[in-house]
């Protein structure tokens, strides 16, 4: 079955180099939405397998569309203990006095700066009380100067003249850049992949290559936290952390970056460069690495630096505003899932893969970067319609037979939609808290 997803995502990652398997598609699922969400879930996991199946000489793929729906939202299921939220209390969509907007507050700091600027407490009633002081533009303009993030409503309509809608529909799905040449072999079982991203799209995609064989390394300041998304993002990964701040700490993250074959990253356009750790000087250190990016409103436009999340660029693109109008509703309406954060992930996988097949054929080495954005675009260009779809109701046969030992509890989880030779992936770490290993390679560890 070919969705309208397809062909864009398979002219997005190229089309030069032998043929993969064909990934045949099994089972059935719609999640409720005027958009069609279960067909970017199952195109964008397909992208995947597709490009992972050749490096693992597999014969015969499929992607589940039932369980790849699923997997658009969490995949955990606790024995004994209960999942934390993934929600800060008060983060969520206000009314401002023309329209709507929406505060993430799940990180403390950003949390802090829309308080700073709405000058009340931390308690929703105080919160929905200031906001309606405010024309939305203005709300939007001020948390964002005080470094939080937020995002006010637009329609499609208004997405589509406004500056950053216009530059985000201008950039590739996936932005290809050669950076070098490489003939050093490698294989998917310890490739080693280096991670630098925080919530869903980048741990998506790294979530994935573990999956596979990659030793995943993920570093993360100090101060950092995600405790609503690390149980689903944390597979397969060891978890370290430094202080890039430390001389110490940058003396070990260089020697890290060195022996890397893979870069994933997704800091804000312009952060790594503000930690001495720009393009130029990544290529200088690590000649020949794969690097693949994310970011939230696209590379180009007036909003290329702005702090961004899945549900506030649903709220910027239109995805919001039109849910609430297809369904009469009285505020906005997301999509039932994350959705550009997962499918995001699984196309950033894609590409590295796909940079990994590339230079395996020919020596080339090439970067790539994504947005939310620009995935939010390709989920528009399928086209709105009336609600269709249902929740899923999930079965015991939805769920892998293993009990996972993660740092928080026995669970399970759900079947992953991919299946591989008959086979399906194996992770050989559990999930689990932020930085609880050493940050060096498992080789370095093991000769240690």
């Amino acid at each position: 079955m070919t969705s309208p997803f397809d062909p864009q995502i398979a002219e997005a990652l190229g089309d030069n180099l032998a043929p993969a398997p064909e990934i045949h598609e099994i089972g059935q699922a719609e999640l409720p939405s005027c958009f069609h969400v279960s067909e970017l879930a199952t195109a964008s996991l397909k992208a995947a397998s597709r490009e992972i199946a050749p490096l693992l000489g597999v014969r015969e793929a499929a992607v589940d569309r039932r369980l790849a729906s699923m997997w658009f939202d969490r995949t955990l299921r606790p024995i004994g203990w209960e999942l934390p939220s993934a929600w800060d209390p008060i983060a969520g969509d206000y009314a401002a006095k023309d329209g709507w907007i929406r505060l993430h507050t799940n990180a403390p700091h950003h949390r802090d700066a829309a308080l700073s600027v709405l000058g009340c407490a931390a308690e929703r009633g105080e919160v929905t009380k200031a906001v309606a002081t405010w024309d939305k533009a203005a709300l939007e303009a001020a948390v964002v100067a005080a470094g939080g993030a937020v995002a006010a409503m637009h329609s499609m309509t208004e997405w589509a003249t406004h500056p950053q809608g216009k530059a985000v529909a201008a950039e590739p799905l996936i932005d290809w850049r050669e950076t070098g040449a490489s003939a050093a072999p490698f294989a998917m079982e310890g490739l080693r992949v280096l991670d630098l991203t925080r919530v869903l799209a980048g741990p998506v995609a790294t979530r994935f290559l573990a999956a596979y064989g990659a030793e995943v390394l993920r570093i993360d300041p100090p101060w950092w936290g995600e405790p609503g998304v690390e149980p689903e993002v944390t597979l397969g990964k060891r978890r370290a952390g430094l202080d890039l701040t430390r001389t110490e700490d940058r003396a070990t993250f260089e020697d890290l970056l060195k022996r890397a074959d893979v870069l994933v990253h997704g800091y804000r356009p312009g952060a790594l460069e503000g930690l001495g750790y720009g393009p130029e000087v990544r290529r200088r250190l690590a000649p020949g690495q794969i690097d693949v990016s994310l970011c939230a409103y696209g590379w180009t436009g007036p909003w290329a630096g702005r702090r961004g999340f899945d549900s506030l660029v649903q709220m910027s693109c239109g995805i919001a505003y039109e849910g609430m109008r297809r369904r009469s509703a009285a505020c906005p309406v997301p999509l039932p899932v994350q959705a550009l954060d997962h499918a995001t992930g699984y196309l950033m996988a894609a590409a590295v893969l796909r940079a990994l097949r590339l230079r395996q054929a020919s020596g080339r080495v090439v970067s790539a970067r994504l947005s939310l954005a620009r995935t939010g675009a390709l989920l528009v260009s399928g086209g709105a319609r009336d609600l269709t779809g249902a929740p899923i109701v999930e079965s015991a046969a939805d769920l892998a037979p293993q009990i996972e030992a993660t740092g928080w509890g026995p669970a399970r989880r759900l079947r992953f939609p991919v299946i591989l030779d008959g086979q399906p992936p194996r992770w050989t770490i559990p999930a689990g808290p932020l930085r609880v290993d050493a940050p060096c390679w498992r080789a370095a560890q093991t000769a240690g």
